[in-house]
């Protein structure tokens, strides 16, 4: 297997871009600066769109909006937004007249300059945005010039084209992105974890495990994946890698050889060192890393073992997690109370997020609701209901969540604010006190979207915090 892809001539080919927005546009203009003839196609024709097109269309690029289905004559090449599904009607036109669909990752991945940085791949359900921060606060500490991109951070488009030059990217990919991205081959890549997500989009969890798992494909070095989730590791032993590419676990208790993990508060890696049979490499204390939580070790020793893999010294990793700085709304500590704590995990917009952030405290009055995107909750509160002093229920699908609470934990009492407007989190917060006892924790952990309420989960983690402030006040 080789590792490169075929280049991409762009000029003269027609391309049609599939979608406005923070992929289309940018993907539109970088194709129409390299000679390409670009049609854009989108399902919306609301005012954003029309502007959007306005500006496409001085720069000499056709748009065509409120019709995103139709596949435009002559066109060789589909980049399509990541978020649109692989059932649309425009893919299957072009898959009957055999034109390639590519997502704007791929594209970026056939765009490179030669001699380009190569890819440390992160993907999982969730985690991945943390790892690829501590991995490249990890680069960055070993003296690499670095960027954390894909989704997010820095447009991979701007990464593989701008003038800046890097050692190596630390490369943030969805299950969407992951889809559309036939030909990328990555240094090194790591698959988190794995749990129902997206299943609307994909079909199934066998196709959005299989997406996932394209990011192995043709590894060269190393294939990180989560000792306790034997998913991931099913997905290394099936993917197609370069000779001499070795499979490394993660876990929070010893490492065996070829894995790095905790031992006595300490990270230590069992892989990249000389002798792993016998041997062991301190790479940090569990306290450099920030939150303690125990996913968020997980997430640390992922990124650490994808640094290893690029030979980064251990002395980095431990300069690089203690520099770390976690994003908001990621368990994130907003303040103490009358000796009760309050946090802030609305990025939990699903169980799988949920069960991390609950399982990292004892004793918890649970703030949860939202959209539920298919999702049930049983195994969720069947799992965490010992750690359970009480829950308040927020979102149009909170009775999903009190339907569980009923058949698992019913001695918990709960809260269920027959409300849907953004004020309820102020009452949402002010009946977790009342609930709370000296030494708990109020979670913010909704394992729901935030749509029904909120413009996002960033907008929902800030009415929290300010709730929460006004509890103080």
């Amino acid at each position: 297997m080789t590792t490169s892809s075929v280049p991409f001539e762009c000029q003269g080919k027609h391309v049609t871009v599939a979608g406005l927005g923070v992929s289309g546009v940018p993907a539109a203009k970088v194709l129409h600066g390299l000679g390409a003839k670009v049609t854009v196609v989108n399902d919306g024709d609301d005012a954003r769109a029309r502007e959007q097109a306005a500006g496409l269309e001085a720069l000499g690029i056709t748009v065509r909006l409120g019709d995103g289905d139709t596949l435009p004559e002559g066109t060789e090449l589909i980049v399509t937004a990541p978020g649109w599904r692989p059932d649309k009607p425009l893919f299957a036109a072009a898959d009957e007249a055999g034109v390639p669909v590519w997502g704007d990752v791929e594209l970026a991945w056939r765009l490179r300059k030669p001699g380009a940085a190569p890819w440390l791949a992160v993907t999982g359900t969730n985690g991945k945005t943390t790892t690829v921060q501590m991995l490249a606060a990890i680069l960055k500490a070993a003296g690499l010039r670095t960027a954390a991109v894909g989704n997010i951070g820095v447009s991979l488009l701007d990464a593989v084209l701008g003038e800046e030059e890097y050692d190596v990217l630390a490369v943030e990919l969805s299950s969407y992105q992951l889809h559309w991205a036939p030909s990328l081959r990555a240094h090194s890549a790591a698959v988190l974890n794995l749990a129902p997500d997206h299943l609307d989009w994909h079909g199934s969890m066998e196709a959005y495990a299989r997406d996932k798992g394209r990011v192995y494909e043709g590894n060269r070095v190393a294939c990180v994946y989560n000792v306790a989730d034997k998913a991931t590791e099913d997905l290394v032993r099936e993917a197609d890698v370069e000779e001499g590419c070795r499979a490394v676990g993660f876990t929070l208790g010893t490492p065996g050889p070829s894995q790095l993990g905790v031992v006595e508060g300490l990270l230590v890696d069992r892989a990249f060192v000389e002798n792993r049979q016998k041997n062991a490499q301190e790479l940090a204390e569990v306290s450099d890393v920030r939150p303690a939580a125990p996913h968020n070790i997980a997430n640390a020793l992922a990124a650490a073992a994808l640094a290893r893999a690029y030979g980064v010294p251990a002395g980095a990793v431990r300069e690089g997690l203690r520099a770390f700085t976690p994003d908001a709304h990621r368990i994130a500590h907003v303040a103490d109370l009358d000796d009760v704590a309050y946090v802030d995990d609305s990025k939990a917009t699903n169980t799988h997020a949920a069960e991390a952030s609950l399982a990292a405290y004892e004793s918890i009055v649970w703030i949860a609701g939202g959209l539920a995107k298919g999702a049930t909750f049983d195994e969720l509160v069947a799992g965490s209901a010992k750690r359970l002093r009480g829950a308040v229920l927020i979102g149009r699908d909170r009775a999903l969540i009190r339907e569980a609470l009923a058949r698992h934990a019913p001695e918990v009492p709960v809260v269920d604010l027959d409300r849907t407007d953004t004020g309820a989190m102020l009452q949402a917060v002010q009946e977790a006190k009342r609930l709370a006892r000296p030494g708990d924790t109020v979670l913010l952990a909704p394992a729901c979207a935030s749509m029904d309420m909120f413009a996002n989960y960033d907008k929902r983690g800030d009415a929290f915090a300010q709730a929460v402030r006004e509890l103080g006040a």
